[in-house]
């Protein structure tokens, strides 16, 4: 590229303002740790072979000397991009309406960065978002991808597949639980949970308010209610405030004597008990209620919310542990962590 007058006069004034402050090198950074130029760059591959004396010299060192690698041609040699992509298969709205999406992105990034990989952030929920995201992933710009939310058929499953680039899901990736490297809670399992919960108060005619059936949590919650249920009172919800509302409505209608239910996600649940007051029933006198997932929804409910705790932290470390390893070239595998009953003001 040729530059022209002014840029070269720019060109000169950082040229000059650089004078004295040399980049430091490998070899200031292999002197500094008293160890060889190999050793420094076996650190910066991975630490690979290298004693823990001469891992804390040659950190200490990058340290003391401001040592930054260059990522760029790092990448030519490693044929990786030092980033991975985390895919949400839902509106961008939900960004902001979902508590949990939030505490996922939050805690995916920080463990990432922990191993100093960048994290882009990518929406997936109509045909031409689908098509964009398929296209970047398979580009070459990251190393893995992470999808959130997928949903039964979803067709960035197969386009994220033919990729060939390492994949991982948070979440039961139904329909590809054989081909896919997972992270989940065990979502009948913390139906039953709550359930037991709420038959040990003496409760007997137990509603639910399902998640979408076409989602993980929405299907196994459902399932693990019919497990413990001596009834079928079931409404379904969409996750959102609003159909949680309308789902209580509904069953109220359907069922005047209920006197407990089950929402299968916390911000489900303040729809319900706002449904729940508009209708005269106290909670947890009249109607007992529980939720999923230990959201901030369920600290700031009046009352406080009952429900099923999700280890986010540890969901998180997790998948980036599971993706860390295919992108090193091991095979995909799951893991299902337990699930936890908090209990609190509203059974």
């Amino acid at each position: 590229m040729e530059c022209q007058p002014g840029q070269v006069a720019w060109l000169r004034e950082q040229g000059a303002g650089m004078v004295g402050r040399k980049r430091p090198t490998i070899e200031d950074v292999a002197a500094a740790a008293g160890v060889s130029r190999g050793t420094v760059s076996r650190v910066l591959n991975g630490g690979h072979y290298v004693s823990p004396a001469a891992l804390r010299a040659v950190n200490q060192a990058i340290k003391r000397t401001g040592y930054a690698a260059n990522q760029h041609a790092r990448s030519l040699v490693t044929r990786r991009s030092g980033s991975v992509a985390f895919i949400l298969s839902e509106p961008q709205e939900s960004l902001a309406t979902d508590p949990n999406i939030s505490v996922m992105l939050r805690d995916c990034s920080r463990v990432l960065a922990e191993q100093d990989i960048g994290m882009f952030v990518c929406v997936a929920s109509s045909d031409a978002e689908r098509a964009r995201v398929a296209r970047f992933v398979a580009g070459g710009h990251v190393d893995g991808a992470l999808l959130v939310n997928a949903r039964a058929g979803d067709p960035i499953m197969d386009q994220l597949m033919a990729s060939g680039v390492p994949l991982g899901a948070i979440g039961v990736p139904l329909g590809r639980e054989s081909s896919m490297a997972y992270v989940s809670v065990d979502d009948r399992h913390g139906a039953r949970q709550m359930m037991s919960h709420l038959k040990s108060l003496g409760r007997s005619r137990i509603a639910t308010v399902t998640g979408p059936l076409d989602a993980p949590g929405g299907r196994k919650r459902l399932q693990g209610y019919r497990d413990e249920a001596g009834c079928d009172l079931v409404a379904g919800g969409d996750y959102s405030q609003e159909s949680g509302e309308r789902a209580m409505s509904s069953l109220l209608e359907r069922a005047p004597d209920l006197d407990a239910v089950f929402v299968a996600s916390d911000v489900m649940a303040l729809g319900v008990l706002a449904a729940l007051q508009r209708a005269g029933r106290r909670v947890p006198d009249d109607v007992a209620v529980g939720g999923f997932d230990d959201s901030a929804a369920a600290t700031v409910a009046r009352p406080s919310l009952t429900t099923i705790r999700q280890p986010w932290r540890q969901i998180s470390s997790e998948m980036v542990r599971l993706l860390l390893s295919l992108v090193g070239g091991e095979p995909h595998t799951a893991v299902i962590l337990p699930t936890e009953l908090v209990v609190r003001d509203s059974t």
